[in-house]
């Protein structure tokens, strides 16, 4: 599975395979594993999971391409249970551009009605 970069402005903050997705929504998610510059951003991600446009949040393949979206979240839920419980969202994925990141969610999502 493709390992994607999280980044807050032009600095890495952490990874995520993206291994989770809804493809009707063009939503993308998954585990986000923290780079040691996640720090400075951790505790926005903490106290406000409604609008993190600040940020300035983007996701970029392996490859260094930026995936068109609408918008990036990172929900970190550390402080209240563990320090692994933080997941990372991309919203809005154009349908073409989706099938080609993750064509493994699509045909999951194509076996729910076989």
């Amino acid at each position: 599975m493709a390992k994607y970069a999280v980044y807050s402005r032009d600095e890495v903050v952490g990874y995520s395979e993206l291994e989770s997705g809804d493809p009707p929504m063009g939503v993308a998610f998954g585990t986000f594993t923290p780079s040691n510059a996640y720090i400075t951003i951790q505790r926005e991600c903490i106290t406000n999971h409604a609008n993190q446009s600040a940020l300035k949040l983007s996701v970029r393949s392996e490859a260094g391409v930026v995936i068109q979206c609408s918008g990036v979240s990172i929900l970190d839920y550390s402080a209240e249970a563990d320090s692994s419980l933080i997941e990372v969202n991309v919203l809005g994925i154009p349908s073409a551009l989706y099938e080609k990141l993750f064509p493994e969610h699509v045909i999951a999502y194509a076996r729910q009605f076989n």
